[in-house]
Parts: C-alpha cells; sequence; structure tokens
C-alpha cells in the first residue's frame, strides 16, 4: 500500500513544500537514528517478511512465502496510522519513512511475486518476461505515486502494488487443484495482468479506514487456511 504521508509528497501548489530538507556536516542525522521510531521499525519487519517470503519461495515451500509475503503487506498498512500517531515526528523521519515504504514494498511485493513465478516455472527463461515486468511496474508505480501523490479528489494513479499480493495468494489457492502447467500459466496471467494494472491510465480511489479491517481479516483468513493445508500435508 501506497504510504498516507501525503502532507510530504510532492505539491504542484505549494513548491515550497517540495524542498528536501537542508542538509549539511552538522545538520545530518546518523543513519541508524531512524531505526528509532515504531513506524520505520514495522516497516523494517515488513521487510524481513519480505525476504523471509524469497527465501520460502526460492525453496519451493509456496505456502510459507504466501503467508510470509501477507503478513509484510500487513506491515506496510499498519505502518501508515503509526507514523500518524507518533507524537512529535520530525519532517525527517517522514521522508525517510515515505523512501523506506517504497524501497520495502518493492522488495516485499513485485519481488516476491517475481520469485514466486521464477521457481513455479522451475526458472525456466520463458518465465522470466513476466517476473521482470511485475518488478518493473511495481517500481514505476511506486516512484510515481512518491512525486504526484493523491490527487485533489482523493483518488490515484492505476492499482496499488498490494493488489499483486492479494491476487497471487488467492491464484495460489489453485496449486493443489490443477495440474503443475496449468497453475504456471494461470499464475504467468494473473501476475502479468497485475502488472498492467499497476501502470494502467485510471485512477483508483484511496482507500478509508474500513480496508485496514477487510486487509486484516483477508491476510489472518488466508494465513489460516494455508496453514492449515500446510499441516495437512
Amino acid at each position: 500500500m501506497d504510504n498516507a504521508d501525503a502532507q510530504s509528497r510532492w505539491n504542484p501548489d505549494r513548491p515550497e513544500a517540495n524542498a528536501a530538507l537542508p542538509v549539511g556536516e552538522s545538520q545530518t542525522p546518523n543513519i541508524l537514528s531512524f531505526v528509532a521510531d515504531w513506524a520505520n521499525i514495522v516497516t523494517l519487519v515488513g521487510l524481513s517478511l519480505g525476504v523471509l517470503a524469497v527465501y520460502f519461495a526460492l525453496n519451493q515451500n509456496y505456502l510459507a512465502a504466501i503467508i510470509a509475503m501477507l503478513w509484510a503487506v500487513l506491515m506496510d498498512w499498519y505502518d501508515g496510522p503509526i507514523a500518524r500517531a507518533t507524537p512529535g515526528r520530525s519532517k525527517a523521519h517522514k521522508l525517510i519513512g515515505i523512501q523506506m515504504d517504497s524501497l520495502v514494498d518493492i522488495i516485499s511485493l513485485g519481488v516476491v511475486s517475481a520469485t514466486l513465478l521464477l521457481s513455479v516455472g522451475n526458472f525456466s527463461p520463458w518465465f522470466y518476461p513476466g517476473a521482470l515486468v511485475i518488478i518493473m511496474a511495481g517500481v514505476l508505480r511506486l516512484a510515481y505515486f512518491n512525486v504526484f501523490g493523491v490527487d485533489k479528489n482523493g483518488k490515484i494513479a492505476g492499482f496499488t502494488i498490494d493488489n499483486s499480493a492479494y491476487v497471487v495468494a488467492a491464484v495460489f489457492l489453485f496449486e493443489g487443484v490443477l495440474n503443475h502447467n496449468a497453475f504456471a500459466a494461470l499464475l504467468y496471467v494473473a501476475v502479468v495482468a497485475m502488472a498492467i494494472l499497476h501502470i494502467a491510465p485510471v485512477r483508483t480511489p484511496k482507500l478509508g479506514k474500513t480496508w485496514y479491517y477487510v486487509v486484516t481479516t483477508y491476510v489472518l483468513a488466508m494465513t489460516g487456511g494455508f496453514s492449515y493445508i500446510m499441516l495437512a500435508e
């Protein structure tokens, strides 16, 4: 999900708000000082889960990879509210948090989806284009949002990258139903379709607070379902 600190993003009506923080030797904070921030800690937990999902995907432990990816999405949803609820959070922490959020998203969502596709395809070169396109679309979409953010109508360009995680997770419900080739083809189509939607010239509404409950319920339900399947195997 796109970070909700929209007030720190590019604003065509207020150029002065777009300037980066002034930096100098005496003003530059220590990099590790930004870890002492609850929102950034949650973002880094999401990164850890994303890397764990890549590890499981490479080992073809797909259900564990899906669970880790979904929980990475959940961390991405909640780092924003935690950031806004943190009193006295500096502009520097907001700006670093925005950049961290996008960098983590491309790993936890784009790279994980690509790795799952490659692994299901037994790392055949035919699956490389699909893996590449989901990562490229994710990079383009996140960079675009970091610059333009939410428009005056409360809408954003394209579909947010977290939608790939929901769709990929749903596709894996068919892993034991379809034969391997059919399942791999379905996953390939789903990944490419999501890549197109991420950069499609459409405007989608910024999701409201109700969606926190929807996403949390989805992640918990899918975690329970995939955990049951893993234990039953």
